[in-house]
């Protein structure tokens, strides 16, 4: 039997590292893929630098930052802590209110609680198929708040330590 790092051969089969089982896709195709993807996601720490750099965020989309921010989740969530200046609009709502709170021709950030939920795409749905532009943002409130930035709740303004496994510690730039 040989066996090397990348392969391991036995006398019935070759058996391929797990990750290359599946060969990558052309860099072509891997650049329209990957394009395409960050048209309709923003992360944490990229809406905070722009909210931070534009003045916007405050919701009604009138800041440099030229977009505005939507907390998708219910009431009891909103106050447990939301992004300030975001706009509540639970996912549910967005059919029959999001025409009266929101401008179509401003892009919509949505999010909910964090990477386990959904909800962000199912908000994100409701508004593209209504007419607006709108991107997802990666990581939710869940890491929002890991990341340090400052939050709402219903008691006023919070802010944690950055989580050193999601954001740098002693700097403001993760570097990606």
């Amino acid at each position: 039997m040989n066996v090397t790092a990348d392969t391991a051969v036995t006398s019935t089969s070759t058996v391929v590292n797990p990750v290359l089982r599946v060969a990558p896709a052309s860099p072509a195709a891997a650049a329209a893929y990957f394009g395409a993807n960050l048209a309709f996601h923003a992360d944490v720490s990229d809406v905070a630098a722009a909210l931070a750099a534009g003045g916007g965020g405050d919701g009604d989309g009138d800041g440099d930052s030229g977009f505005v921010v939507l907390d998708s989740r219910s009431t009891e969530s909103w106050d447990q802590g939301h992004i300030p200046g975001a706009i509540h609009l639970p996912t549910a709502l967005i059919p029959e209110q999001a025409e009266q709170l929101l401008d179509k021709s401003v892009p919509v950030v949505t999010y909910c609680w964090g990477p386990g939920c959904n909800g962000a795409t199912r908000a994100a749905l409701a508004l593209a198929e209504l007419g607006f532009q709108v991107k997802e943002m990666l990581g939710g409130f869940e890491y929002w708040a890991r990341e340090g930035f400052e939050f709402e709740t219903w008691e006023g303004r919070e802010r944690r330590a950055a989580d050193p496994l999601t954001a740098p510690v002693d700097g403001a730039d993760c570097g990606c």
